[in-house]
């Protein structure tokens, strides 16, 4: 384990986390948590599991952000704000 890497790809865990609950616009926050997905599947291939490192970039990086952005795109906005 390279302890810089971890260290590095856990920050930007933690940032991506924050942004994605802090920002109002709804399609930015999936394509960050998408981003948050990926980092997540980094950290548990450089921890040694791949099956669930590559459950994670299937699902949480691939499937469900295709998913959250779909449904963003079939909603409408109530206000313009």
């Amino acid at each position: 384990m390279i302890w810089g890497i971890d260290l590095l790809i856990l920050l930007l865990v933690v940032i991506c986390a924050i942004a994605t609950i802090t920002i109002k616009d709804l399609l930015s926050a999936t394509i960050i948590f998408g981003v948050y997905s990926f980092l997540m599947c980094l950290l548990w291939a450089e921890m040694g599991a791949v099956d669930v490192a590559f459950t994670e970039a299937t699902v949480g990086a691939g499937v469900s952000t295709i998913l959250f952005i779909g449904t963003i795109l079939h909603t409408s906005r109530r206000s313009k704000d």
